[in-house]
């Protein structure tokens, strides 16, 4: 169901700290024209911890509003609490996204079995599909594969794993044990060539913010299986996944979308914008991929 290349979209800011939503709505439509397979709002890159539950839900709609009959929108409804991810899942999926993110719960480091229960509880709460989030770098817990096979028995919706272990073994690890059974995304920019070698089938990509039509071409040059124009592709694009990471992501795209006059350089705290050091890095390795 899945293939291709998903942006993790910001959420833009006013300097006053509101939702700007006519930034949002150009953005959206510059990932559209720019041939993304899917949209995916509300994730750590839209800084979903600093929304409201209004927003969130407002964010999700008017994502699915533009991407109508054009991309896939992956809503993310992740939470430390399963009750509250059920919520949000129930929410998107009334919204009409094509399916619910769910990041495995931060912070409380939950047991294997607890992330079982958690990951079959919000499935069977909706019938949308459902994509599973692994960051142990930001939550603290890692899924593991035998608890992912759980998961996958008592669930049926659910689909993928947007993996970012930062580890294309893992990737290797589940594309042998679930075959088609479950989709990989790589949740690393710079991993999706090796990661989509091994059995995954796209990115859930933070560069495709600001470069959506090179960042699209890579990931289909990756599945064509043509592997020297897949790897000059790759790359030529890894010093700036590289720049981009040296700072948490969303700071370095959305200094870049402000660069390029889609956005305000705005961030919600705790988040703050791009050092000085580390966006000379990023803007030196953005500017690079023009000559």
């Amino acid at each position: 169901m899945f293939e291709g290349t998903y942006t993790a979209v910001v959420t833009p800011f006013t300097t006053s700290g509101a939702i700007d939503w006519s930034s949002f709505d150009r953005i959206l439509a510059d990932q559209l024209a720019g041939g993304v397979a899917g949209i995916v709002p509300c994730g750590t890159t839209g800084e979903s911890p600093t929304l409201s539950s209004d927003e969130q839900q407002k964010v999700i709609a008017r994502t699915v509003s533009a991407a109508r009959g054009k991309a896939h929108v992956i809503a993310g409804v992740g939470s430390a609490s399963t009750a509250h991810a059920v919520e949000l899942a129930k929410q998107a999926e009334a919204a009409g996204a094509t399916a619910v993110m769910v990041v495995v719960p931060y912070y409380n480091k939950p047991t294997q079995e607890g992330l079982v229960r958690h990951f079959v509880g919000v499935a069977k709460a909706v019938q949308a599909p459902i994509v599973i989030y692994n960051i142990p770098g930001r939550c603290g817990v890692d899924l593991g594969v035998d608890a992912m096979a759980r998961i996958l028995e008592a669930a049926p919706n659910v689909v993928a794993t947007k993996e970012a272990t930062g580890n294309a073994v893992r990737a290797e690890q589940l594309a042998a044990r679930f075959g088609e059974r479950l989709v990989i995304l790589s949740g690393d920019d710079a991993l999706t060539l090796p990661m989509i070698a091994v059995g995954a089938k796209g990115v859930i990509s933070v560069a495709s913010n600001v470069m959506p039509s090179q960042v699209v071409a890579a990931t289909k040059l990756a599945l064509s299986g043509d592997t020297g124009l897949a790897r000059a592709a790759h790359l030529r694009l890894l010093p700036f996944y590289e720049a981009l990471f040296i700072e948490p992501g969303v700071a370095g795209a959305k200094a870049l979308l402000a660069h390029r006059g889609l956005c305000e350089n705005v961030l919600r705290e705790p988040m703050t914008p791009l050092g000085d050091a580390a966006k000379k890095a990023l803007f030196a390795a953005y500017e690079g991929l023009a000559k």
